[in-house]
């Protein structure tokens, strides 16, 4: 199979670089362009649309071609994908003696958040390659979709991966607006579902009610809004705090009113908590409450995109509250030195000296050529739960997956042990990261 796939492939090179040139000269043309004719083994390809000529490359149409050498072709609409196989790659797919257990990975790869999306995709392909795509004797098949940070593109990578994509278990969605009505699916046709970053606790409980299929491997968002406030009040001392929040997104609504509880518990006073339009361009309105309070602290708990520029604009105006965000601010574009001083809740540090941490970032670089950040350690961390959960249960059942990642316990994760508690979410400390001298650095760490 490898070698009529080498075959193709070569032949194609051969194609384009070698045999192109002759057709350049041809006086027919298509829609302004010249027309390219191709030729398999001695026969013209036939097709209703022409191959044709545009910059020097050619674009032949890819149906006719591969038909012609026997390549099987199908076009998914759903998923605007073009699925090519040979006629042998069913029987040649499968290594003797291996068996697939089949992983579908849900995560924006394009959109507003897909550095967040690719970074997870990173982190848990980084543990394939080191595993070899292998637990046991069974072979793990990834399946990646793209949802775009958007639930009915989320919804529908869900229902293609269960209905026809067959997986055994998924991996996401990466954030909480996608993963709560993908946990719904999940939960319904009982396939194993971790999170490695959505927060919000709607994910794993709705209404009180545990989904049993469902897991993270991140904090919740009324943990880390709990352990903000902590550190809010015990370790900066702050006896105010305003708290803003996007009212169209439930990732930041719960992280401010956890945060909220939490800090009056503390013996301490929200002064301004204020909802905004994330599509607005214009914050000064919500952040004129904010200078006239004169808090301790603004607590903002968005995505990087926002906190940029509302932080931007709150000092434009003034504003010398401390900066407290979330692990939605880990990004490498965000805009250290508007955000000089400030402080956010993270899932790790990257200058963690803990000698499992060093090691993998060490692994990451190598691998990527650039620093990991928080999404990319928690699809790792995600992925060596998944693996061990395989190993523990020694089959690719879902049953048998779902109930021995519920039975996680002490789990060595890259940044300390890892428990599930009945309600699939995760027992573990949070970090706290400064921007200090143009760089996120290591503060603390608060227990919850």
């Amino acid at each position: 199979m490898f070698r009529k796939w080498c075959v193709f492939f070569l032949s194609l090179l051969f194609f384009v670089f070698f045999v192109i040139p002759a057709f350049a000269s041809s006086n027919d043309s298509y829609q302004g362009h010249p027309v390219v004719k191709v030729v398999v083994n001695g026969n013209e390809v036939q097709s209703d649309v022409p191959a044709i000529l545009v910059d020097g490359r050619a674009l032949v149409p890819v149906r006719a071609l591969c038909e012609a050498l026997g390549i099987q072709v199908e076009w998914d609409a759903a998923t605007n994908t073009v699925k090519i196989a040979h006629p042998d790659a069913t029987s040649a797919a499968e290594p003797s003696g291996d068996k697939v257990i089949r992983v579908g990975v849900i995560a924006p790869l394009s959109g507003d958040v897909q550095v967040f999306g690719q970074s997870v995709v990173n982190g848990f392909n980084l543990l394939m390659k080191e595993k070899n795509s292998k637990v046991g004797p069974f072979r793990l098949e990834v399946i990646a979709m793209d949802d775009r940070n958007s639930p009915t593109e989320a919804v529908n990578a869900a229902m293609n991966l269960i209905t026809r994509e067959k997986v055994d278990v998924i991996v996401g969605a990466v954030t909480s607006k996608c993963s709560i009505p993908v946990s719904e699916i999940c939960q319904h046709y009982e396939i194993p579902m971790i999170t490695p970053t959505s927060t919000n606790p709607r994910v794993t409980v709705d209404q009180d009610k545990r989904k049993a299929f469902i897991f993270r491997t991140c904090i919740t968002d009324p943990a880390q809004g709990a352990m903000a406030a902590k550190f809010a009040s015990q370790n900066l001392k702050a006896r105010t705090a305003a708290v803003l929040y996007d009212q169209g997104n439930d990732y930041t609504i719960v992280l401010a009113d956890c945060f909220k509880d939490a800090f009056e518990k503390w013996g301490c006073r929200v002064t301004v908590f204020e909802p905004y339009d994330a599509f607005a361009s214009d914050f000064t309105e919500v952040l004129r409450k904010v200078v006239q309070a004169k808090p301790d602290i603004l607590y903002l708990p968005d995505y990087y995109p926002r906190a940029n520029l509302i932080c931007k604009h709150a000092r434009q105006l003034g504003i010398r509250a401390v900066f407290l965000g979330a692990d939605g601010w880990d990004s490498q574009y965000l805009d250290l030195p508007s955000l000089e001083g400030s402080y956010y809740t993270n899932y790790y540090a990257l200058d963690d000296p803990n000698p499992q941490m060093v090691n993998w970032v060490a692994k990451y670089r190598d691998m990527y050529r650039v620093d990991p950040d928080i999404f990319a350690a928690a699809g790792y961390d995600t992925a060596q739960v998944l693996i061990k959960a395989i190993e523990v249960a020694g089959s690719g059942d879902p049953l048998k997956i779902r109930d021995a990642l519920q039975n996680t316990k002490d789990f060595a994760t890259l940044n300390g042990s890892l428990s599930f508690d009945q309600d699939g979410n995760p027992v573990k400390p949070v970090v706290i990261l400064k921007v200090k001298q143009g760089k996120a650095v290591y503060e603390t760490t608060v227990a919850p």
